[in-house]
């Protein structure tokens, strides 16, 4: 159940998204695309694991998880973000 809100909620927000970027001329290349939506879903997993493992009880490898697998997300996320404000800049 959780998986499925979790896929609407993104789904919007990545619409959202695409609908928004166009019209303040923000446009970003496959690959960007390609960085973000894998940070993202590292992001996802990181924080689904996180929950479950702090629902068993197990507080240090929850947060060294979250960690490990969310902190290189978000900086992909980050890297993502930086290469389409370059591209805006350029043109």
């Amino acid at each position: 159940m959780w998986f499925i809100v979790v896929l609407i909620v993104v789904g919007i927000a990545l619409g959202a998204l695409a609908l928004w970027m166009p019209s303040k001329g923000v446009r970003m290349k496959w690959y960007e695309w390609l960085i973000a939506i894998v940070g993202l879903l590292l992001v996802l997993f990181g924080v689904q694991n996180y929950i479950g493992m702090r629902s068993e009880l197990e507080s240090t490898a929850a947060n060294l998880f979250l960690g490990l697998v969310s902190l290189p997300g978000l900086i992909l996320m980050v890297v993502a973000w930086q290469l389409s404000v370059r591209h805006k800049k350029a043109t």
